[in-house]
């Protein structure tokens, strides 16, 4: 198989970059944005930049029957993902949250045994099982003790929300393609968010510049950017050959957030990030399942 090119290489290692930067700046903005508000105020910067983009792009509006679906994507993908996500940075470090949410592929096939009744191999479970442990020590560590502390639920939490956002998504793919099931998936979450929009401009008010440049980082390149990258490579590179690359990016976000944050990840969320990440590359590999495309 031919090597990919200088533009595809560059393009999968600025959506590797942009997606681990997100957990970072999100750390940064909850320093003055409640979870709600930050959540709402990224995608509304995104919906406006995607709107754009899909204007250039000729991007079609979906058929009446599958707005339903897409309401229920945008929920699930971009309001309920986002919400949890924030929440549980709250009281997380990037690093640590990375690797939690990570685990998508995981509850994936999980969820796909319960909706969808597909097997999954011992191979598959032994992995899923190293991932639940990996979680856990992250979740001891981050919580001083051996307990499951809210803002690691919090985290499983988005990542069930992505998950479902996988399994959800599947028939608008292969009908729209990925691009204008993104932007589907963005504008349905920010219009799920409006409520949030209420006591936003208090909080805008009381937050410092830097947060609010993390927020306009936020919806411009981790929302968009990486996006249309990922898409960029998705037309050029097999998904089974670009989203093991993803595995990197908890790996990322640990340099990022150390060089942005000053964030030093305890010893025993290290060992569980890369117990949990373990776990997803044996699922993903030996366990027979098709490798999921994260983001953040």
């Amino acid at each position: 198989m031919s090597k990919p090119a200088w533009k595809t290489v560059a393009a999968l290692a600025a959506t590797l970059v942009l997606w681990a930067s997100a957990f970072a700046a999100i750390r940064k903005a909850l320093q003055h944005y409640a979870p709600t508000h930050l959540a709402f105020s990224r995608f509304l910067v995104a919906s406006v930049v995607l709107a754009v983009v899909a204007t250039f792009s000729k991007v079609r509006l979906p058929v009446l029957s599958d707005v339903p679906r897409v309401l229920l994507v945008g929920l699930c993908g971009i309001a309920g993902y986002n919400i949890a996500l924030n929440y549980g940075e709250v009281t997380v470090t990037a690093g640590a949250a990375s690797f939690i949410v990570n685990t998508v592929p995981i509850w994936t096939s999980l969820l796909s045994v319960i909706l969808l009744r597909e097997s999954v191999s011992p191979v598959a479970w032994l992995g899923i099982g190293l991932s639940f442990s990996g979680v856990a020590l992250i979740a001891a560590s981050e919580s001083g003790g051996f307990r499951f502390g809210a803002g690691a639920m919090a985290l499983v939490c988005a990542a069930i929300f992505q998950a479902l956002y996988f399994v959800l998504q599947k028939p608008l793919l292969t009908k729209y393609g990925a691009f204008p099931v993104v932007c589907y998936a963005v504008w349905a979450g920010t219009f799920a968010m409006l409520p949030f929009a209420l006591n936003l401009k208090s909080g805008l008010v009381t937050a410092d510049d830097s947060s609010s440049v993390a927020v306009l980082y936020l919806g411009v390149f981790p929302s968009t950017v990486a996006y249309l990258c990922w898409s960029y490579v998705l037309e050029r590179m097999p998904a089974s050959r670009a989203a093991p690359f993803l595995y990197v990016v908890p790996v990322l976000t640990l340099a990022i957030a150390f060089v942005w944050l000053g964030e030093r990840p305890a010893v025993l969320s290290l060992a569980g990030g890369l117990l949990a990440l373990g776990g997803v590359v044996l699922v993903n590999t030996l366990g027979k399942l098709t490798p999921l495309n994260g983001r953040t």
